[in-house]
């Protein structure tokens, strides 16, 4: 069973950066692509952004490219460095891994994904 661990949410002011990590105990990493996904209370987690085992990066449109996800396959991490940050991105952000998922449908949909972390919180104040 994979174990993935969030890190570096926080509290942080509208215009700011923060820089999410996720640690996978996994031991084939690199044939898992990542994702973060984000949820609000009463609302349904949603897509943010994705990478493919190939390094192929997949963000949601409503970003506005403020975003960027990245791997580290020797380290077993994904990052998500987040820029410009405004209060509606306040969420819990969750990290997830899917085993030689490839296509931009399944990369995009909670359905596409095997396991999750527990979350992060972040909160952006305006």
């Amino acid at each position: 069973q994979v174990q993935l661990v969030e890190s570096g949410g926080g509290l942080v002011q509208a215009g700011g950066s923060l820089r999410l990590s996720c640690a996978s105990s996994g031991r084939t990493f690199s044939r898992h692509a990542m994702g973060w996904f984000r949820q609000v209370p009463g609302k349904e987690r949603e897509f943010v952004a994705a990478i493919s085992t190939s390094g192929l990066t997949y963000y949601a449109d409503s970003l506005e490219g403020r975003f960027t996800i990245s791997r580290d396959n020797v380290k077993k991490t994904v990052s998500l460095q987040m820029n410009s940050l405004k209060p509606e991105d306040t969420a819990v952000y969750y990290c997830a891994g899917g085993y030689l998922r490839s296509s931009k449908e399944s990369l995009t949909t909670s359905r596409g994904y095997d396991y999750w972390g527990q979350g992060t919180q972040v909160t952006v104040s305006s």
